[in-house]
């Protein structure tokens, strides 16, 4: 099952990702990119919203998924080229109201765009690439990393749609949004985020946004 559609608190993840921003009615349109062949969607009652739209163009990667869901948007007239656009995670489901009010209101006088982040917490070690042995899997530290200008970038991230749509077209590598952006020179705002706002990767993670939503961690 894609993590997407793992149960939380009743709903999919996805559903819980599309209801935080259903719920700020400054958001005008909201659209959830998904892949041609995808027979879950449809059917989930969080998306029949009038303001949710279906784009049924995700590709193999992240960068392919957003530049296929701008292009259709723009090329039906539904998003301008000044319009900002805030690019999301559906495996975020933890994204909060002050989060988005927080980022919002920092774009009021940006020119190039922002982003969530969170400060990194953790001590970062760096593997050693000649004492560690790749193939079995054994890796070795070979020193500490200075944590103090490292953040976690989270989403949304807010760009401009036709200068974000240009980057993503220019740089098929990136690995998010504020990369492509970066790659053409620009320098996104990195507005702090919440914890909360975690990304489902493991089992673990899916457990802790139960806990967290249902109030009980």
């Amino acid at each position: 099952m894609p993590k997407q559609y793992l149960e939380l608190c009743g709903r999919t993840v996805l559903e819980c990702s599309v209801a935080a921003f259903l719920a700020q009615s400054w958001f005008d349109h909201v659209a959830v990119v998904v892949r041609p062949d995808d027979d879950i969607a449809p059917r989930l009652a969080g998306l029949k919203d009038e303001r949710v739209e279906l784009i049924r163009r995700g590709g193999e990667t992240r960068r392919d998924t957003v530049l296929n869901g701008l292009t259709s948007l723009a090329q039906r007239g539904v998003i301008d080229q000044h319009d900002w656009v805030y690019v999301h995670d559906a495996a975020r489901p933890g994204i909060d109201a002050a989060s988005l009010l927080r980022l919002s209101a920092r774009l009021e006088h940006e020119t190039c765009g922002a982003l969530l982040c969170v400060p990194m917490a953790d001590t970062v070690k760096r593997v050693d690439p000649v004492a560690s042995l790749e193939a079995s899997a054994e890796y070795r530290s070979g020193g500490t990393v200075d944590r103090s200008r490292l953040w976690l970038a989270q989403t949304p991230q807010v760009f401009r749609a036709g200068a974000l749509r240009r980057a993503l077209q220019a740089h098929p590598t990136v690995t998010d949004e504020a990369g492509a952006i970066e790659a053409e020179g620009g320098r996104p705002l990195m507005v702090n985020g919440s914890r909360r706002n975690l990304k489902i990767t493991t089992v673990e993670d899916l457990i802790m946004l139960r806990l967290l939503m249902r109030g009980e961690f």
